[in-house]
């Protein structure tokens, strides 16, 4: 068997503070199996982009791909791009870590891990599945049972038993990514909840690993409440429709487009 080609998408915004330690901290051993770390830079007001462009010439990283929207595209549009630029690199596995640090790049090796053993479609990582060390590592209370409450309620008008539907620390194997219309999802922050619902609908293969969690001083640009609310009527309009056998996400992105026109999609422009 060929070895996959793996991707690392890290998605930034205003992380300049944060953004060359993360790239530094993901594992030796998972550096040197990637062929490529990309950071798509979702038009930072500070300095982000230049940071990352930087760090690759100061080092030599040829394999760090730095890119920067022209446009904020929003959490959601953002890794559409990402997606779409993995899509056009023919890689086959592609992780999405977050600039800001607060997802541990260590934990790469684990996360990987079950491609190979599992068969998995994808894998995220969980600051849930273990009690309350998720407050142990700074979760703020009111972020926790938040996290607790809505995913519960999530579980019980989909039917599935994740520990939480919130983690932005996923891997995608490009082959099951391809079969969602991810190009139709919200631009927003629940664009998250409708990938692992649109997997569902499919019966694909979603694997939860434990992971660290870390709050530090990054900033949290998530509108709570919105966001919330969104998540529910996402998974209360799958309940309805799994009631009635109808897909909430049917379809996927035609084949034929460009990747101008594929991009003008993702970004809402006609």
């Amino acid at each position: 068997m060929n070895r996959p080609k793996i991707g690392i998408f890290i998605i930034a915004y205003n992380a300049v503070n944060h953004l060359i330690q993360t790239i530094s901290r993901i594992p030796k051993e998972t550096y040197n199996e990637v062929e490529e770390i990309f950071v798509i830079d979702d038009c930072s007001k500070d300095n982000t982009y230049y940071a990352a462009l930087g760090y690759k010439h100061a080092y030599g990283i040829d394999k760090l791909t730095v890119k920067r929207n022209k446009i904020n595209h929003g959490y959601g549009g953002n890794q559409k791009v990402g997606y779409q630029y993995a899509i056009e690199r023919g890689l086959d596995i592609v992780a999405l870590i977050h600039g800001d640090g607060q997802y541990a790049p260590e934990r790469l090796p684990d996360l990987l891990a079950p491609f190979r053993t599992d068969n998995a479609d994808m894998v995220f990582g969980s600051r849930m599945s273990h009690g309350r060390e998720a407050l142990k590592g700074g979760m703020p209370m009111y972020k926790f049972y938040g996290n607790k409450i809505l995913s519960y309620a999530q579980n019980k008008m989909t039917g599935l038993n994740l520990s939480e539907y919130h983690s932005g620390y996923r891997l995608y194997s490009m082959h099951a990514l391809q079969k969602l219309p991810f190009l139709n999802f919200t631009n927003t922050w629940h664009f998250d909840t409708e990938i692992i619902l649109a997997m569902a609908e499919r019966k694909m293969n979603i694997v939860e690993q434990p992971i660290p969690t870390y709050y530090g001083d990054e900033i949290c640009h998530v509108n709570g409440i919105p966001y919330a609310l969104n998540c529910l009527k996402s998974s209360y309009r799958f309940y309805q429709n799994r009631k009635r056998n109808i897909m909430t996400y049917p379809g996927s992105y035609p084949e034929n487009l460009s990747h101008l026109e594929v991009i003008k999609m993702a970004v809402g422009e006609k």
